[in-house]
């Protein structure tokens, strides 16, 4: 089976045979590329596989995962047809290596957290967690009538209170959004843009080891 998506994997050194990891998959902003994220990443492919994604639309000077038609609004058809690239991502990755399915996670910036929160409400009893950095949850998403309660969801959501990029609030209603559901949320602003800090880093880096011994 070959791959639906372009993709830097890092492992374990210390790779054991017979043994299953948890998963990490990554996904950048718009006009990014999946190895500008693997610095946000250093050090946990010790304890993850890490499946870095392109986005399969060129986006100079990068890629992109979907378009916008407007200010927070993706066309729909595009849209949907990354996430199910994305999701057929995930079961080719699960399929060819030796990963453990209780103990996949999802990490995006901006349009990745947008991107990584969808695939969390459509496949959520497959996600044991999501890190969204800066997102949204598009409007026709929200209005999925077939979104349940998904209260085995846990996820780390946060966004920069001096974001002019995806408002700060949005990053707030994402929040609300999750909880609603059952979700066990994380939320944290930091006093910044739209950027992924050294602090946010940390954090979300502290929330993921500590979720993973769960």
């Amino acid at each position: 089976m070959s791959s639906p998506m372009i993709y830097e994997l890092q492992r374990p050194s210390q790779f054991e045979p017979n043994k299953t990891y948890p998963a990490l998959f990554v996904m950048h902003g718009m006009g990014s590329k999946e190895k500008n994220m693997l610095s946000i990443v250093d050090g946990l492919e010790e304890k993850f596989f890490i499946f870095s994604i392109r986005g399969h639309l060129s986006q100079p000077p990068g890629f992109a995962f979907f378009t916008i038609q407007g200010y927070g609004k993706p066309h729909k058809e595009v849209f949907d047809e990354g996430i199910r690239r994305l999701i057929s991502f995930i079961d080719y990755a699960t399929e060819q290596y030796p990963l453990d399915q209780g103990k996949l996670y999802l990490l995006g910036f901006s349009q990745g957290a947008i991107v990584s929160m969808t695939i969390g409400l459509t496949i959520a009893r497959r996600i044991r967690g999501i890190i969204a950095l800066s997102g949204y949850i598009p409007g026709f998403v929200k209005d999925n009538n077939d979104v349940k309660s998904i209260n085995q969801l846990s996820l780390f959501i946060s966004h920069g209170e001096m974001d002019n990029i995806l408002p700060f609030e949005w990053g707030l209603e994402s929040s609300e959004f999750f909880r609603r559901l059952g979700s066990n949320v994380t939320f944290q602003s930091y006093p910044e843009g739209h950027t992924i800090s050294l602090k946010n880093q940390l954090d979300f880096t502290k929330w993921l080891l500590q979720d993973l011994e769960k």
